[in-house]
């Protein structure tokens, strides 16, 4: 039994479950949950997610047994059933309450229905509880009671030193005092081909035949005789598991022979095996002495572990002459198919075995050292071609075309046989994946170089020309293979089939949507099983094989869940045997795994919503009612939801899909997550809607359930009827408001108009008094301009008096004389000075009078050249008004300068002008 393919286990430590570590009974539930007696106590098992409720009286719970919509258990001096209250709780009820005075010091190790009774069962007595009467019968006994068991419609116990008893009417029956049932534990009973066995702990099973007990004479004993047996059951196929105190578990068929044994080194997480449990879809539990392990007996996946290490990674696999074969990173070995055989290595392989092909009735080995030939499980090397990736024969030819580590070779067949005959020249790429486009075109995949158009020669010799693809995406993992006639190349940006009509790689939306390699993408390895006609893929959570349909060649998806963390598979070196009928072979890291497409079952399935809960923020989780409409107060708006399908099969993943219509009415992406939570939602209705997803199959139900969020208090019924009324108060007081404000306004635009009215007429007062003010002015500037002009005919007069003058005294002649009195007299005549200051006062009133008080230390001299300053006159010009030169003009300035006391940088005459 050294190369057992085992069914697929699952094992539950105790930091996984959550309790202590010895588990003692297995029983389920109408739901399809799993209830185990732990040490701690009852532990729950919803396909998901564990919870543990602790004992009765904090004691070890030694079994369990669901009967109807009841979990009945026992332990020390208690036993009773749990039931689920509204919130998806258990609540307990003790029924050993009733007769707590007729008690002994005592476990309760074994419960069973029995029409309408539960028996209860310690090692001193059996408790009959009567569910209809409500009432206990009890079965006494001196001696002590390892086991009850009900068989064929009929209860069996053992009574030690006393032989096997059954009831009838209540009451004990003796069936057998043989000294071997008196003195041996017996830990099963069975019906076999109408017989009663009985299975001992120590001495294996006996017949119950004509009152005698026979030893059963089967090839399983020579196993049995060493074992100690602590628990059996007998499966719904009729055939027995055991399980041992410290060598696991043994199946046995009606005939009694050994299907297998699984240990702790298989695979179980112990070796002393407490309980046994056969579950609806014929998982078997077992309840261990350290955690608890499920064996997928019914799955359609079987498993070889390699756990020594002997055979290491499956590279490829083939079935030919009755054996098995398996490549691998060791070597190439064998045994006979079907069989439990131990496989053995074939000499001269040893290294990596990359592929092995049965061509033309020869099975041929893609060697890291070259191509083999098998015979009669040995090797003989045709072609010394270091790395030999696949071998492919060439249509209408006696050749074989094979992709090496350093391009491609040719092997021919001659009348001893296949030998090496050329390898291409021009070409040394690594080929490992290659198909024929035609005879002599061939692409070659090359994950870092992308697909290759090679052109080979008529002879095979060489390799005339060769291009990359630009239509095909280079992409690690990838590969292409020939299909129903169409060539397709699958990569980590889709799968392609090659045009020939168009020369290029198109994309198939089918096959990679199919594979979902957007999102699940793991490996572009394509197989093609020839004898099936199908095409496999592999992504992250699942395999997928392609077949054509029965009316038309158009391609149908097959999708079975098997996830990739948990094949084990090599990805990107995948491979695939067709074994025999509907069962095939998958290579992975540590051996191999086999699937019977027959028991891919589509047994429809249920999502259940397990438990949901509400909180304020941050603040303690309350359970919520399951099955009525909840409607929770504003502030308990945040909802946690946990929902699980009772799926137990290994490599079975269950993904999840919710939706929560009233705020998200999409539905979320596929999740293995079992678990959903809304915080903060606003007040209104919602509906939370779930379902879940097997590979391709899809819960026939969607669990749901609705709920309210209230309204806060201040949106209630009673204060929108406040707020109305408040509404209505506040459009009187804004009403009134606005018609007091309306007033008020009306008054201030009344104020207002009469001011803008009385200041209209100021400005056209003001426009009035500026038009005389210009008036005025340009009265002011005309008679500037006037006294300008008197000032200049004055200084212009005086001027040409001068020059009279000064001819006239040139002339030196006494008859002169009086006409230049009379020129003097007018030049000193004060009469043009006071014209002019007159002028001067009308022109720039009040100017004399300011430099007066500012200066009053001027005399009338200095006015009269401040006022001729003030007209902006030169010396020069001021010189003949005042009848002296010009020198005498500047020393009087220079004076009145000092009169002023300004200073040096101030200018006379801008100071003038500023007064």
């Amino acid at each position: 039994m050294k190369a057992q393919e085992l069914p697929p286990i699952k094992n539950f430590t105790p930091n996984m479950y959550g309790a202590e570590n010895q588990n003692w009974a297995i029983s389920q539930s109408a739901q399809d949950y799993i209830y185990v007696a732990n040490n701690s106590g009852l532990l729950e098992y919803n396909g998901a997610d564990w919870k543990l409720y602790p004992s009765p009286n904090s004691t070890v719970l030694r079994s369990v047994n669901v009967i109807g919509s009841k979990i009945y258990t026992g332990c020390y001096m208690e036993f009773g059933y749990w039931e689920k209250d509204k919130f998806g709780k258990l609540i307990y009820q003790s029924l050993s309450d009733l007769i707590k005075d007729k008690l002994v010091e005592e476990d309760f190790w074994n419960i069973i229905e029995f029409e309408s009774f539960v028996l209860f069962q310690s090692l001193q007595r059996i408790y009959i509880y009567d569910t209809n009467k409500k009432s206990f019968n009890i079965i006494n006994s001196e001696v002590s009671l390892p086991k009850i068991f009900e068989v064929d419609g009929s209860i069996y116990f053992q009574k030690i030193g006393e032989g096997v008893f059954k009831i009838e009417n209540g009451v004990p029956v003796l069936i057998s005092n043989n000294p071997i049932l008196k003195t041996n534990i017996i830990v099963g009973v069975y019906f076999i081909n109408n017989t009663l066995c009985l299975q001992t702990q120590d001495l294996g099973i006996f017949k119950l035949v004509n009152n005698s007990i026979v030893k059963w004479n089967i090839l399983a004993n020579k196993y049995l005789e060493d074992l100690s047996v602590y628990s059996s059951i007998q499966l719904k196929d009729g055939s027995l598991v055991l399980g041992t105190i410290s060598d696991g578990i043994f199946h046995l068929n009606q005939n009694g022979d050994v299907l297998s044994s699984i240990n702790q080194g298989k695979g179980l997480n112990n070796n002393t095996v407490l309980a046994l449990y056969e579950d609806k879809d014929q998982n078997i539990w077992v309840g261990l002495d350290n955690g608890v392990s499920v064996i997928n007996f019914n799955s359609p996946f079987s498993v070889f572990s390699d756990f020594n290490g002997d055979l290491g990674s499956v590279y490829t696999s083939a079935v030919f002459q009755e054996n098995l074969y398996l490549g691998t990173n060791q070597g190439l070995f064998y045994k006979k198919l079907n069989s439990n055989g131990e496989f053995k290595f074939i000499e001269g392989t040893k290294g990596q075995v990359w592929c092995l092909k049965v061509i033309d009735e020869t099975l041929f080995c893609g060697h890291n050292s070259g191509t083999f030939i098998v015979n009669n499980n040995k090797v003989k090397l045709i072609a010394n071609i270091m790395g030999t990736w696949n071998i492919k024969p060439i249509k209408n030819t006696k050749l074989l075309l094979q992709g090496n580590y350093n391009g491609l070779s040719v092997l021919e067949k001659n009348e001893n046989g296949w030998a090496y005959r050329n390898t291409l020249k021009g070409y040394t790429i690594s080929s490992r994946f290659f198909e024929f486009v035609n005879p002599h075109q061939i692409f070659v995949n090359h994950e870092a170089t992308g697909v290759l158009n090679l052109e080979i020669d008529a002879n095979y010799e060489r390799v005339l020309n060769y291009e990359v693809i630009s239509s095909a995406p280079k992409s690690v993992k990838s590969s292409i293979a020939t299909y129903n006639n169409k060539l397709f190349y699958a990569s980590n940006s889709g799968v392609f089939e090659y045009s020939k009509s168009e020369d290029k790689f198109l994309k198939d939306t089918f096959l990679t949507e199919s594979l979902a390699i957007d999102t699940e993408y793991i490996s572009g390895k394509l197989i093609v099983d020839t004898q099936t006609n199908t095409l496999w893929g592999f992504t992250k959570k699942n395999i997928v094989y392609f077949s054509p349909g029965k009316l038309d060649s158009d391609l149908r998806a097959h999708k079975f869940s098997l996830p990739a963390e948990l094949r084990n598979f090599l990805p990107g070196f995948e491979s695939l045997s067709h074994i025999t009928d509907e069962m095939y072979l998958f290579g992975t890291s540590h051996g191999y795994v086999k699937l019977d497409s027959d028991k891919l079952s589509e047994d429809s399935f249920s999502v259940a919503i397990n438990s949901i809960q509400k909180s304020v923020l941050d603040n303690k989780k309350n359970d919520v009612l399951l099955n009525e409409k909840g409607e929770f107060e504003s502030f308990e708006n945040n909802m946690f939801f946990e929902f699980s399908v009772p799926e137990y099969n290994k490599f079975f993943e269950v993904n999840y899909q919710y939706q929560l219509i009233g705020m998200y009415d999409d539905w979320s992406g596929w999740s293995s997550t079992s678990t959903a939570s809304f915080e903060n939602l606003p007040y209104g209705d919602y509906t939370f809607n779930v379902k879940s997803q097997i590979g391709n199959r899809v819960s026939e139900n969607v669990a749901t359930f609705s709920f309210t969020i209230l309204r806060p208090w201040y949106l209630s019924n009673k204060m929108i009827v406040v707020y109305m009324l408040l509404f209505i108060s506040l459009l009187f007081l804004t009403h009134s408001i606005y018609k007091y404000k309306f007033n008020k306004q009306k008054k201030l635009l009344l104020a207002k108009k009469q001011s803008e009215f009385a200041f209209s007429q100021l400005e056209s007062d003001k426009v009035i008094m500026k038009l005389k003010n210009e008036k005025l002015q340009d009265e002011i500037e005309g008679k500037t301009r006037e006294l300008s002009l008197s000032t200049m005919s004055i200084v212009k007069k005086n001027e040409i008096l001068n020059k009279i003058k000064n001819e006239l005294e040139l002339l030196n002649n006494d008859s002169l004389k009086p006409v230049i009195r009379i020129i003097n007299k007018d030049l000193k005549n004060t009469g043009d000075w006071e014209m002019f200051q007159e002028a001067f006062n009308n022109a720039d009133s009040d100017f004399l009078k300011k430099v007066k008080n500012v200066h009053p230390s001027l005399t009338p001299n200095d006015l009269r050249l401040c006022a001729y300053l003030r007209l902006n006159l030169s010396s020069k010009e001021i010189a003949p008004l005042l009848n002296i030169s010009v020198r005498s003009v500047e020393i009087k300035r220079y004076r009145l300068r000092k009169k002023m006391e300004l200073q040096h940088e101030k200018s006379l005459v801008a100071y003038i002008l500023e007064l």
